[in-house]
């Protein structure tokens, strides 16, 4: 071929092939940097907690980028090949594959009304028990805790079996001293509930009161006007446990499992736990009847009734 008519050929599909590929770079990028903003306002206008708008939005944008398709070509397999993708590549957990599904169905399900999000089957949740700290445990964290709004904190927590978040949101004014409860507002699934406020606790809140004359929340933040960060209570407790020795792998989520499992073994009924921590269903609750060792630690194992005295052990 003349090479004249060679440069001419080829040229036009250099440039074409050149348009291709900045094509499909941009059109990756602008799928990457889908800001799903008509979910997040969906979501804020139905109530959605602060928790849940991150976490749905942060699926989204994940399951895009892995796929590498606009909303609009999402297909069933599509969904399917990313849940997959985090059950065994990424070894997520049960709550975590289930999150990802509610986010994927709410987005393509109720908002973009596709149907096929509907066959996706959840797995089975794990059927883990909750770590509990031992009273002593819970004592010896609470005790060698020299900070008074640090200790304050921890004991209002362990109190009334607060989660995080309730504990982080609460007001001066959630505190009943007539009736001795916390009044918990818009806890999980906006519901306001009433649960236990300890005099031990109250003695020291006041003190702490006294001294750091908190004006609108209860622990109040670095920023004016903010309450005090997730993170900082979870460093709080963090650096509290590691102070007890306590080498059980916990957070401080694990005090309201604590508050639960000691007021059961100390006898409370299992209906004013549900109760006081807030839970829906029963079932939930019945979770601390595991764990508990109310029963359990009145059960003799059956190696103590075996004659195995004098046989040879060496050292």
């Amino acid at each position: 071929m003349a090479p004249e008519l060679q440069a001419k050929l080829s040229t036009p599909v250099i440039a074409r092939s050149e348009a291709t590929k900045q094509s499909q770079t941009h059109h990756v990028s602008r799928i990457t940097h889908h800001d799903f903003e008509d979910l997040r306002r969906e979501l804020l206008s139905r109530k959605y907690s602060y928790k849940t708008v991150k976490g749905y939005v942060y699926y989204n944008r994940d399951f895009l980028n892995f796929i590498g398709k606009s909303p609009s070509d999402i297909t069933d397999n599509d969904i399917k090949d990313y849940l997959v993708y985090l059950s065994e590549e990424k070894e997520s957990a049960t709550s975590t594959l289930n999150q990802a599904i509610n986010a994927l169905k709410f987005y393509y399900g109720s908002m973009l009304k596709k149907k096929f999000m509907y066959e996706v089957k959840r797995p089975r949740k794990d059927k883990l028990l909750p770590d509990v700290l031992s009273r002593e445990e819970v004592s010896r964290i609470i005790k060698l805790t020299d900070n008074i709004k640090h200790k304050s904190l921890l004991m209002i927590i362990y109190s009334g079996g607060l989660r995080l978040g309730e504990a982080a949101r609460l007001e001066l004014a959630h505190l009943d001293r007539d009736r001795m409860l916390i009044f918990v507002k818009g806890a999980k699934g906006r519901k306001d509930r009433y649960t236990l406020l300890s005099e031990k606790a109250l003695e020291l809140i006041d003190r702490y009161i006294q001294k750091y004359e908190p004006k609108k929340w209860l622990f109040e933040g670095a920023k004016a006007g903010r309450y005090l960060s997730r993170r900082s209570i979870e460093k709080v407790f963090e650096q509290a446990r590691d102070r007890a020795g306590v080498i059980k792998d916990v957070s401080v989520h694990n005090l309201r499992h604590s508050f639960a499992t000691h007021l059961l073994e100390g006898g409370t009924d299992l209906r004013y736990i549900q109760e006081l921590l807030g839970h829906a269903s029963s079932k939930t609750t019945e979770i601390y009847t595991h764990v508990s060792t109310r029963s359990l630690g009145r059960i003799k194992s059956p190696l103590d009734n075996l004659d195995i005295e004098g046989g040879d052990v060496e050292e």
